[in-house]
C-alpha cells in the first residue's frame, strides 16, 4: 500500500464552478514532499471554505483502482487528482476502511472520518451531466481524513494501517450509502464516534 501521488489544486473558474464561479477541484500531482496540516494541505487551493477543508475534511483520499473503474466506464483517462483528491493511493481499500481507522504515511498520521458527497461542481468539472447520480449509485466515494499528526508526505510513501477501532465496523462505503441511497444503515452511523458531529446529528434526526 502506497501513495501514487500527492495532488494540489489549481484555481479554475467558469459557469460550471458552482455559485462562487471559482473552484480548486482541479488537483494535479505535486513534486517533492508536501506538508499535511491540521486544517489542510500546504499549497492546496480551497475556494469554497464553507463546504471544504477544516479539521474533518483536511485531506481527501481516493484509490487509483477505483479511478480505473471510472476510466473504463467513461472510456477516457482519469488522472491522479481528477476526483479532487489530495492523496491518490495504490493497494489500499479506501472504501472498505473503518471510520476512525488511522493511517501512517511519511511523517504524518491520518484518521478516516468522513465521505465525499458529489456536487454540481464535480459534475461540471468532468463535463458529465449525470455524474452525481452515477457517482452516488457506484458508492465508492473515497475518504476524508483528519490529520492526527502533522508532517510531510510524498509519492511512493508506504501506507500503514496503525489503528482500527474495535467498537464498531462502519466502513467508508457504508457511511456514504447511509447518507445517500441506503437510509436503513443510518443507525450504524451512530455507532462510530469518529463520525463528524454534523453528520452524526443529521443521522440521529433522520433515525428519529
Amino acid at each position: 500500500m502506497k501513495l501514487a501521488s500527492v495532488n494540489l489544486g489549481v484555481l479554475r473558474s467558469g459557469k460550471w464552478a458552482g455559485s462562487l464561479g471559482r473552484t480548486g477541484i482541479d488537483k494535479r500531482p505535486a513534486e517533492g514532499r508536501v506538508h499535511m496540516g491540521r486544517l489542510g494541505v500546504e499549497g492546496d487551493v480551497i475556494v469554497d471554505v464553507e463546504n471544504h477543508g477544516g479539521l474533518d475534511q483536511a485531506v481527501y483520499a481516493y484509490a487509483r483502482e477505483d479511478a480505473a473503474w471510472w476510466a473504463d466506464e467513461l472510456d477516457r483517462a482519469v488522472d491522479p487528482g481528477a476526483f479532487g483528491e489530495n492523496l491518490s493511493t495504490v493497494g489500499l481499500d479506501v472504501n472498505g476502511a473503518l471510520i476512525g481507522e488511522r493511517w501512517a504515511i511519511g511523517e504524518a498520521v491520518f484518521e478516516v472520518c468522513s465521505v465525499r458527497i458529489p456536487c454540481r461542481t464535480f459534475s461540471g468539472f468532468w463535463d458529465v451531466p449525470d455524474l452525481i447520480k452515477r457517482f452516488t449509485q457506484r458508492a465508492v466515494p473515497g475518504a476524508y481524513l483528519r490529520v492526527v499528526q502533522e508532517g510531510t508526505v510524498g509519492a511512493g510513501d508506504a501506507i500503514t494501517i496503525v489503528e482500527r477501532p474495535a467498537e464498531h465496523d462502519l466502513t467508508v462505503g457504508e457511511l456514504f450509502r447511509a447518507m445517500t441511497i441506503e437510509p436503513e444503515l443510518l443507525p450504524k452511523v451512530l455507532t462510530a464516534p469518529a463520525v463528524p458531529v454534523e453528520i452524526r446529528e443529521k443521522a440521529a434526526r433522520r433515525v428519529g
